[in-house]
């Protein structure tokens, strides 16, 4: 799949980054043979393969599924920078 000046274009104020005129061939070039490896994995014949979860096949050990009360909460808050009312304190983000 071959790249014109104009996508990769389009893929830059998509990713909001600013590329120099002089680049954009150049950008152009990788970015298709990028697509290209990407269609040629397509082709693969992967019927009958398994999906992996891990590149080891390994089991996890697992824990009791116990209900808890959460912790500590003294102990957690003892950690917090600021507390108001038993909960943390985080500055404004909306005015």
């Amino acid at each position: 799949m071959a790249l014109d000046r104009a996508a990769v274009g389009r893929v830059a104020r998509l990713a909001r980054i600013r590329i120099p005129d002089d680049e954009v061939e150049r950008l152009a070039q990788e970015l298709s043979a990028i697509l290209d490896w990407i269609d040629k994995l397509g082709e693969v014949d992967v019927s009958g393969v398994e999906p992996m979860t891990a590149v080891v096949d390994s089991d996890l050990p697992a824990r009791a599924d116990a209900v808890a009360d959460g912790g500590d909460a003294e102990r957690v808050l003892a950690n917090a920078p600021e507390v108001a009312d038993g909960h943390f304190v985080v500055p404004r983000v909306i005015e």
